[in-house]
């Protein structure tokens, strides 16, 4: 996984730097947004309401050129701002005008408008660039991988920095307009539905709308030759799987995993409520990671996930994020325990479903695995560090939170709670301290000291009982359920490198 880390003396240098002095007296917008994981991530002053991408890519030499076309409301009167952004940029506009920019650290573009906007304001931001995303490196990566007949751009924390120019954090969510320009026999898989496609002079252009708002992780972009697969759900929902040509011997059990993303979807509308986008799929590119990845809508999967054969339980986990992660997105990234340990139970639930163990016996289980002593216990999942983010203790231990909420409430009250989340949270942002309190509302039950337990201090908590049998421990040498082999071989969804 990649991550950015900054101490604070030394983050406290860089925005001094980054701030020119002519801006010194003014009202020049933050170049971070805040988050103490990632101080550079993100910026302040404005929030984005839409992007508007066209773009036009040529695989055989990885020339992807771009107009980005950015709406905003200002949150401060401005004199200048920063967008993330690492291509080479020929022009930019603010509200038509043209406007000064410059390079600032890593990846920040610093745009100066011709006269400053004042705070509430509504503004358009027009980027021009070209450049060859996978010969750009922020802090010594690229999130933009080279396939043999493409490119894609899929990793989280960040992406969009090498494709399009951006307020690159979960707290500032947009819609999005993405036409991509590409030799015809090639096509461009995003987010959302597709719009239309047409071909003229050699090139074929695809129009793909995300009319939910969408972190900026989580816009996906995908260049090859793909077999394509489509159909709509009950609802009426168009749902569209893409499988690279060249998959070789893992095609098959991609194929037999992603097909059934309508069925995990309309299991998981009983578990989660209703559907919250108006697109649905997958697609697995020909490239060399290992991992899966809940971009909106059309979720990543690395065709290394199915080297062992079909496995519905990475689906599962990564259309759970639709609704955790993707619908209701964090607020920090200290907050991923609300993505990824409501993920990860949803595999637990899907195998309960499956009669292949249920979720207690998995976290029964899971328990056993890691005695007192184990690092593992020394992760907090509410607050893990960006070191440990990806940590398999923000998946499994917190999952084991999850159980142990069950066993604690009950199962009306708990299921109630995870339908009632992401309705009351829908395309917003949340913190593990927002749940905390939410799951006390509507239990009426005082839980700080529960998820504090489970959540944050560093050491083995007591074994989650059985509901109904709390003074029973957990046995200390429980069967190995059905489901744990496909469960395990999903763990590296969380390996980002």
């Amino acid at each position: 996984m990649h991550r950015r880390l900054i101490v604070p003396s030394a983050l406290a240098a860089s925005l001094l730097l980054a701030v020119p002095a002519s801006a010194a007296e003014g009202t020049a917008g933050a170049p971070g947004i805040g988050d103490p994981y990632y101080p550079a991530s993100g910026n302040g002053g404005y929030d984005v309401s839409h992007y508007d991408l066209r773009l036009k890519y040529q695989p055989a030499t990885d020339l992807l050129e771009g107009t980005a076309t950015i709406l905003a409301t200002t949150t401060q009167e401005l004199s200048r701002f920063d967008l993330d952004f690492g291509l080479d940029v020929s022009e930019v506009r603010v509200n038509g005008k043209k406007a000064g920019f410059a390079r600032s650290g890593e990846q920040e573009l610093e745009i100066t408008p011709s006269a400053p906007l004042a705070k509430g304001r509504d503004v358009s931001v027009v980027v021009r660039y070209a450049g060859k995303p996978s010969e750009v490196e922020i802090n010594g990566w690229t999130s933009w991988v080279r396939t043999p007949d493409g490119a894609v751009a899929a990793q989280e924390p960040e992406s969009a920095a090498w494709w399009f120019p951006s307020n690159d954090h979960p707290l500032d969510k947009a819609t999005y307009d993405i036409s991509v320009s590409v030799p015809d026999g090639t096509q461009a898989i995003s987010n959302g539905t597709l719009q239309s496609q047409s071909s003229k002079l050699g090139w074929t252009r695809y129009n793909w709308r995300s009319a939910k708002p969408q972190a900026t992780y989580l816009t996906t972009l995908a260049i090859g030759r793909f077999d394509i697969t489509t159909d709509t759900t009950s609802d009426g929902l168009p749902v569209v799987n893409a499988y690279s040509k060249d998959l070789g011997a893992n095609s098959g059990a991609a194929r037999a995993s992603i097909e059934r993303t309508t069925e995990v979807a309309e299991w998981l509308t009983e578990v989660f409520g209703p559907y919250p986008f108006d697109a649905l799929g997958g697609y697995s590119p020909n490239v060399k990671s290992s991992f899966a990845l809940e971009t909106q809508t059309r979720p990543f999967y690395s065709p290394k996930q199915f080297a062992n054969g079909a496995n519905v339980s990475v689906v599962v986990h990564e259309l759970a994020h639709q609704w955790y992660g993707d619908s209701v997105s964090l607020k920090g990234w200290k907050d991923i325990w609300i993505n990824e340990g409501f993920a990860r139970y949803s595999q637990w639930l899907w195998s309960e479903k499956e009669g292949e163990g249920t979720a207690q016996e998995l976290a029964d289980y899971t328990y056993a695995q890691h005695p007192a002593d184990d690092a593992f216990w020394t992760v907090k999942p509410g607050d893990p560090g960006p070191d440990n983010q990806f940590d398999a203790a923000v998946y499994d231990r917190g999952a084991l939170a999850l159980q142990a909420l069950r066993n604690e409430l009950g199962d009306e009250t708990f299921f109630a709670l995870l339908k009632g989340w992401p309705a009351e949270h829908a395309y917003g942002n949340a913190s593990v301290g927002d749940f905390v309190a939410y799951a006390e509302r509507v239990s009426g039950k005082p839980l700080a000291g529960f998820f504090d337990t489970w959540l944050y201090k560093p050491t083995r908590p007591e074994a989650p009982a059985a509901a109904g049998a709390r003074s029973l421990r957990a046995p200390a040498h429980p069967a190995r359920p059905a489901s744990w082999k496909q469960i395990a071989a999903t763990n590296t969804i969380h390996d980002h490198r």
